[in-house]
């Protein structure tokens, strides 16, 4: 039987995906779980793997096309088997079920109880896309949706509001140049960030420290985990750690905002931001509690290959249930992040730089560091959070690992 392969799902209010590229090609043989081809979302390029086994046949969807979520882009058949016509909307439960498959993980908080967007009797719209319409003055009545069974979609209307072209040549026509991509990215960050800034309600706790037994440890555990583990320990690893075991003693800054209530997750899972071209992605430490420095620094080492190189996959940016953002490499010594719904907070770490400060009343020169928590104030308050980055303090002042850490 024909094992029909979709436009996937990947993120949170995700409509469309760009194909990139196929793997295989059409009448080449695929086995399930074998990567099959690579999709663009605004985070990140990512490989899809094959929802069977088989010989792939029908593909819809070339490089570059612009194909709106749970449409049918392609089939696996087995010999001799041809595959069915084509399809302009995908059956029934198509878009859970391949983003399942594709990403092999479980969803983020919002995806877990994410409700299927509402329709009206006019036309087919997305809430995003109305609101987006509304924004730009764009009449819905005159537009011809592109999503499954003539939805319209967010890109719909940017397509229609933002260039003279039918909606139908600038969803299926392929980028010219990597610029054209990097651009949509960036719209769609800027986009995200402004609805995080704008709806939710953001404070900030501010705590300097000398980082000096950080340093220490860092230059002890280093060397170790370059031997045993053939990567180096870095400052944004003993962060990760010990932001963990904070996180277990304060579970409510590991909670989510979620269709107006707060969720507890029961996983510490810690995103990174990383700075790729076109913007930022975070690619997430699944269990970071659990897991040793050295076994963190291995997959903070993979993920970051992996987000550079545009060859991260769905499970890699799935599940962030905190995020850290460290831009003391760039020599910043302070900021603010915005917040990633549906998450409650990101940790802001800026650099470690000599100051002078008062030692035992009198002054020395110091190793100090910055860090800025931004809190959504619906899941926290503000003594949770002082008292969070009072754990935080206490467990980077130690210069050596303990039980208790």
């Amino acid at each position: 039987m024909a094992i029909s392969v979709v436009m996937p799902a990947l993120e949170m209010a995700q409509e469309t995906g760009k194909l990139v590229s196929w793997l295989k090609k059409e009448g080449e043989s695929v086995s399930k779980g074998e990567l099959l081809l690579e999709v663009e979302t605004d985070k990140a390029v990512m490989e899809i793997e094959s929802p069977g086994s088989g010989i792939l046949a029908g593909i819809t969807a070339t490089p570059g096309m612009e194909v709106a979520v749970g449409r049918t882009i392609a089939w696996i058949v087995q010999p001799g088997e041809a595959p069915p016509k084509s399809e302009e909307q995908a059956a029934p439960g198509a878009r859970r079920g391949v983003a399942e498959v594709a990403a092999k993980s479980p969803p983020t908080p919002a995806a877990q109880t994410a409700a299927p967007s509402s329709q009206t009797s006019e036309a087919r719209i997305s809430p995003k896309a109305r609101r987006l319409a509304k924004e730009h003055s764009v009449d819905i009545a005159k537009l011809q949706g592109t999503g499954p069974g003539g939805e319209i979609l967010a890109a719909d209307i940017l397509a229609a509001a933002g260039s003279g072209k039918s909606v139908e040549s600038v969803s299926s026509t392929p980028a010219s140049a990597s610029a054209v991509s990097n651009n949509v990215i960036a719209k769609i960050m800027a986009e995200r960030t402004a609805q995080s800034w704008t709806t939710v309600p953001h404070f900030f706790v501010t705590r300097e420290l000398d980082a000096s037994p950080l340093n220490r440890l860092r230059e002890a555990l280093a060397s170790q985990t370059e031997k045993s583990h053939g990567v180096r320990a870095t400052h944004t690893d003993l962060l990760v750690y010990h932001v963990a075991r904070a996180l277990a003693v304060h579970p409510q800054l590991n909670a989510s905002w979620v269709e107006g209530s707060v969720r507890h997750n029961p996983e510490i899972n810690i995103a990174i931001a990383v700075a790729v071209d076109g913007g930022v992605v975070a690619p997430v430490i699944h269990n970071a509690g659990k897991l040793t420095i050295a076994e963190i620094a291995v997959r903070r080492k993979e993920l970051a290959e992996r987000a550079r190189s545009g060859k991260l996959r769905p499970a890699d940016i799935a599940g962030g249930t905190f995020t850290i953002s460290n831009l003391g490499m760039l020599d910043v010594d302070a900021f603010t992040a915005i917040i990633t719904p549906p998450q409650a907070a990101i940790l802001a770490v800026g650099r470690i730089t000599d100051r002078i400060a008062a030692v035992d009343g009198k002054p020395a020169v110091v190793a100090m560091m910055t860090l800025t928590l931004s809190s959504d104030h619906r899941v926290l308050d503000g003594a949770v959070a002082a008292r969070f980055m009072q754990t935080l303090a206490g467990k980077l002042a130690q210069d050596r690992l303990t039980e208790s850490t």
